[in-house]
């Protein structure tokens, strides 16, 4: 981990602050399309895809402003002009967003069409956003335990009983989320024993390998799920909205330099969930640097 000297700042370094601070927030000149990213490997790994594909594509140069802490302020840097395109997932875009109702409908595949559907709609009408195609994969919340679980345990319905039994461990977000815990207990009736207990993300994983926790909300791309042979439990009954990947991009931006539209399409489909979960792999578990893991990718799927 990089320590940071702290020191008092003399007076020029007083004055320099607030004007640090506004170059800070000022929207992005035009001579540059900016890629944002939100503050996990995941968001960065693609965050420098976009950035790569769109330097090689277009030959534009790309500005990169990663680790926007979190999905409203990635969409606060969007709308003020701060940076024109990064990739949200339909499901969290649908419900913290743009606050509508989960969409449910027996065929999962209707219920990806709709989301994505009211997400473009209400992004071009609220924000002039567009939502361009998806990436090829979602990121759904997973619920994952360890091998040592119970055998015969493969899906969040048959996990009641056994519950009880279990310490839950979750992210903030994902207790605090309308598609979150409070909804996932109700949809199958789960009660875990006491209190779930609360970490970063990163330090689920460890929790779960300590025996500190016996079940744990995760991500459905996160790399030491197959790295450490750990088992999602099938959301049986659709609780789930669909999160697809999908990049989106202000309409500005894309009236500016319309070669933007064909960099974005290349990109439709291309990366597979088990893509996904050995690039974080890569990242997190392999300490490998995310533009070189980035570009080993384009370079296999000539991109």
């Amino acid at each position: 981990m990089r320590r940071w000297k702290l020191h008092r700042p003399g007076l020029a370094g007083l004055l320099l602050v607030p004007l640090a601070m506004l170059a800070s927030c000022a929207p992005p000149r035009f001579d540059r399309p900016v890629i944002g990213a939100k503050n996990f490997t995941e968001q960065v790994v693609l965050g420098e895809l976009l950035a790569q594909h769109i330097e090689a594509r277009t030959g534009l140069k790309v500005e990169r402003r990663f680790y926007l802490a979190g999905s409203y302020i990635a969409q606060q840097a969007m709308i003020s002009g701060r940076i024109d395109a990064y990739v949200e997932y339909t499901g969290t875009a649908l419900t913290a967003i743009l606050k509508q109702p989960l969409v449910h409908m027996p065929d999962p595949a209707q219920n990806q069409a709709a989301s994505l559907a009211i997400v473009r709609r209400l992004y071009a009408q609220r924000y002039h956003v567009v939502a361009t195609e998806p990436l090829g994969f979602e990121n759904t919340f997973a619920m994952i335990v360890r091998p040592d679980a119970a055998a015969s345990i493969r899906s969040l319905s048959q996990a009641v009983s056994a519950a009880a039994q279990w310490q839950l461990g979750v992210g903030y977000e994902f207790e605090e989320r309308p598609d979150g815990l409070r909804g996932l207990k109700q949809a199958y009736g789960l009660q875990f024993a006491g209190d779930p207990r609360t970490m970063d993300l990163g330090l689920l994983y460890r929790a779960l390998s300590a025996h500190q926790v016996d079940i744990i909300a995760g991500n459905s791309t996160d790399g030491p799920i197959a790295a450490n042979h750990l088992r999602v439990l099938a959301d049986d009954r659709h609780y789930f909205p669909p999160y697809e990947a999908v990049p989106l991009v202000r309409q500005a931006a894309l009236a500016h330099w319309p070669q933007l539209r064909g960099a974005f399409a290349d990109l439709a489909g291309k990366i597979s969930a088990d893509d996904m979960r050995a690039m974080n792999e890569q990242v997190d578990g392999e300490h490998r640097d995310v533009v070189e893991v980035v570009r080993a990718f384009r370079s296999q799927h000539g991109l």
